[in-house]
């Protein structure tokens, strides 16, 4: 009984091998799918641009350089402005953490970083954004020379004024 269903087995399995080999590409072969697509771009034709993925995560300080949180969401409307982004405030390590949407043309972006406790300093007012910029205290043995992304994110706000916003919530 079992010798027949492998003997089935057996020939049905050469029956396909035996039909996939048979088959021959096609005469007059579509060039326009193989054909690799035009480049256009290239990586200097994008510089000063940011990468979302980077962007999340990043985190905001006040004009005062206390942290306030870090970003964790961009929003963006239909034709793929970005309208506002979802900071994460309060709470220790993601516990008790609450979101807060603020407007995205709010936000300053600093390429350069923020003071530390260690090495020398100075102040700087490299910001990029639509608004006018606080000056920021950077470290200077630190400095972001990647142009992907920016170092830090300013929002003018107490801590306070900040947590004491509307809660952000997605909606299903």
């Amino acid at each position: 009984m079992i010798s027949k269903h492998m003997t089935a087995a057996l020939i049905g399995s050469a029956l396909l091998v035996t039909a996939a080999v048979a088959q021959t590409p096609n005469a007059t072969p579509n060039h326009s799918m193989n054909a690799p697509a035009a480049t256009t771009s290239s990586e200097s034709g994008y510089h000063g641009t940011w990468r979302s993925s980077k962007m999340v995560g990043l985190n905001v300080y006040n004009d005062t350089n206390e942290k306030l949180g870090s970003i964790s969401d961009l929003l963006l409307n239909k034709d793929g402005t970005i309208k506002a982004a979802v900071i994460g405030v309060g709470g220790f390590l993601g516990v008790g953490e609450r979101l807060v949407a603020v407007s995205f043309d709010k936000l300053k972006f600093v390429d350069t970083p923020v003071q530390s406790a260690s090495g020398s300093s100075t102040t700087t007012g490299t910001t990029t954004g639509s608004s006018t910029s606080a000056p920021a205290t950077t470290n200077t043995t630190n400095t972001n020379t990647n142009s992907w992304y920016p170092d830090h994110a300013v929002f003018s706000a107490t801590k306070q004024q900040l947590e004491s916003m509307p809660e952000f919530k997605y909606s299903t």
